[in-house]
């Protein structure tokens, strides 16, 4: 059985190829309290995509004392790496600025009665 191993072809995808992989994966991700995915509520400050296939992502999480705090980060970054065009990927977990309700999309806040 061959191992797999990223070709150049993965590393050269279109980044927004790349940028909209990336979200997908995150819109799989929950916070096991809120039904709501990751991104919808706003919980993804940024996603740097690199020229060489490495994406860095910033992230929060609801509040500091989060019960997934020392799980989330690593299910981010196993979706992150597993998209096509991903080297590697590195979660840094922020708390500036702190999260609020109000960075959740307005389909988050629909689908949580927030109107």
């Amino acid at each position: 059985m061959e191992e797999e191993s990223t070709t150049p072809e993965q590393v050269l995808t279109d980044p927004s190829d790349v940028e909209n992989g990336i979200v997908e994966a995150l819109k799989t991700v929950f916070d096991p309290e809120i039904p709501v995915n990751i991104y919808e509520l706003g919980l993804i400050y940024d996603i740097d995509i690199l020229e060489d296939g490495d994406v860095k992502v910033k992230m929060t999480l609801t509040a500091p004392g989060c019960p997934v705090a020392g799980t989330l980060p690593g299910e981010v970054q196993a979706k992150v790496a597993g998209v096509p065009g991903v080297k590697s990927a590195d979660v840094e977990l922020v708390w500036d600025p702190a999260w609020n309700p109000s960075m959740m999309s307005e389909a988050a806040r629909l689908q949580l009665g927030m109107f």
